[in-house]
């Protein structure tokens, strides 16, 4: 009884002192140059180019996203000689909502993530850790304030997660995979994307950004947890002319992205920008990728800085980590109830968007197909004359074990998930790429390289013996 008065008071306490909290979180500052943010030292391109894209979900979609990535590091092969992965050739890892906890925790640490994620996010009770940090004195406090919301108190947490890192820091880093990680923005509906190109349109610092702050606003389900916000420095900067330059292709799909790039250049209108889930516009966060290299006009426009005929694979990989309805309300005339309408907007309807974008990704498809046929081995091209395109995407529903897929076809959305769960998940995610059959044509197409380079390097030793 006197713990529970203890505590009671502790609470009073926060409340009354709650009633003047000012507190201000952490704010993104103006860039102190246009290009201040972009990269300038890319890694020379190689010979296999990958990048993987891993859906919302929560700690669903990141054990899963977690079973894939491991897949990849066990998916061996030589490039020019020398032993590699196919997670080591990934070059750039995309994440929205759950999808972005694990992708950014790859991002910043690497392989290291293959064994410390589960330990640290997957297992660790982060939503138990999330309400007790959310109830301290402090937190309360805090929450009282107009500028500190419920997702300031995720992203709190979440910096413990990623050990402070930010944007900088990965840009810092020798190796390892570029980062996007795709909120939506609350005005327009449109996806924002946490780039050197989406924060050189208003004119702000990318390098000091958080880990934390942009995986916060990707994860943010409205109501349950409130918009991240950001400043709009647009104006004290000139935009890089790359950012708005005019499309090669003029089309709805590329007029919708210029037209969302230019309604932040006017920060008198729009000085602020809030950010929600990045599920509510692409639960798969691919959408805005495929509008990027329509725009570009060309499959070879991303690689313009690589030496004609240098790569031989390009590798995308789409992790979709969606579950089925919890329960379906065309099933009864009785109103549905607040729960019922929110579960059914995130998995019904968003299903559907995903669906879209799905088959919007086929069509492309068929199209970066036609194009590498035309491409590869011309005068200048960066595709080898026996370049190959795979992609590749995997489900939930791909899990062969139909006792296994139902159950893992259930797991709820949040950041806590059972430990069992867990580990059902991560196999799902290895079982789904594994016996995916664009990844055995992938896996069977390596395996030959290294056939053939082995082949070419005895021959030039019999050649050297021979003359000797």
């Amino acid at each position: 009884m006197a713990r529970i008065r203890a505590v009671s008071a502790l609470f009073l306490t926060a409340l009354l002192l709650a009633g003047c909290s000012s507190f201000r979180p952490w704010q993104n500052v103006p860039a102190q140059s246009a290009d201040a943010d972009l990269p300038s030292d890319q890694a020379a391109v190689r010979p296999v180019v990958a990048a993987v894209a891993l859906s919302g979900g929560g700690a669903r979609a990141a054990a899963f996203g977690l079973g894939v990535l491991k897949e990849l590091k066990a998916t061996e092969f030589k490039v020019q000689g020398e032993p590699t992965t196919l997670l080591d050739e990934v070059t750039l890892i995309s994440g929205v909502s759950g999808g972005s906890i694990l992708a950014t925790h790859y991002a910043a640490f690497g392989d290291e993530s293959l064994t410390r994620f589960e330990t640290e996010f997957l297992l660790n009770d982060f939503e138990g850790t999330l309400v007790q940090l959310a109830l301290s004195p402090v937190r309360l406090f805090r929450l009282s304030s107009p500028w500190y919301g419920r997702s300031n108190v995720l992203a709190d947490r979440l910096d413990a997660l990623y050990r402070g890192r930010t944007f900088g820091d990965l840009h810092a880093r020798n190796r390892g995979p570029n980062l996007v990680v795709a909120a939506t923005d609350l005005t327009t509906g449109a996806p924002f994307e946490f780039t050197p190109e989406q924060f050189g349109l208003i004119c702000s610092d990318l390098a000091s950004v958080p880990l934390s702050f942009a995986v916060a606003a990707s994860s943010a389900v409205p109501v349950v947890l409130t918009p991240m916000t950001l400043r709009n420095h647009a104006g004290t900067c000139d935009v890089p002319s790359a950012v708005l330059r005019r499309s090669a292709e003029d089309n709805f799909r590329t007029r919708l992205m210029r037209a969302s790039a230019e309604s932040y250049l006017d920060a008198k209108k729009r000085p602020y920008i809030h950010l929600v889930d990045g599920g509510l516009n692409d639960n798969l966060g691919i959408r805005r990728l495929l509008d990027r290299l329509v725009a570009s006009g060309s499959l070879s426009a991303p690689f313009r800085d690589a030496a004609p005929g240098s790569i031989r694979k390009v590798v995308f990989i789409a992790v979709n980590s969606e579950r089925d309805l919890g329960e379906r309300i065309d099933r009864s005339d009785r109103v549905p109830t607040t729960r019922q309408v929110v579960d059914t907007l995130l998995f019904g309807v968003g299903g559907q968007i995903t669906q879209v974008t799905l088959a919007i990704m086929s069509d492309d498809k068929t199209r970066w197909h036609r194009e590498l046929a035309e491409q590869r081995g011309a005068a200048g091209s960066p595709f080898a004359a026996d370049a190959e395109l795979h992609v590749i995407t995997v489900s939930l529903h791909d899990v062969e074990d139909p006792t296994l897929r139902d159950s893992i076809l259930t797991v709820p959305t949040a950041f806590s998930i059972d430990p069992e769960e867990v580990r059902n998940l991560v196999e799902a995610g290895r079982e789904a790429l594994r016996h995916s059959p664009e990844f055995q044509r992938l896996r069977d197409a390596l395996a030959a390289d290294i056939a053939e380079g082995a082949a070419a390097i005895e021959s030039e030793r019999n050649g050297a013996s021979a003359v000797d």
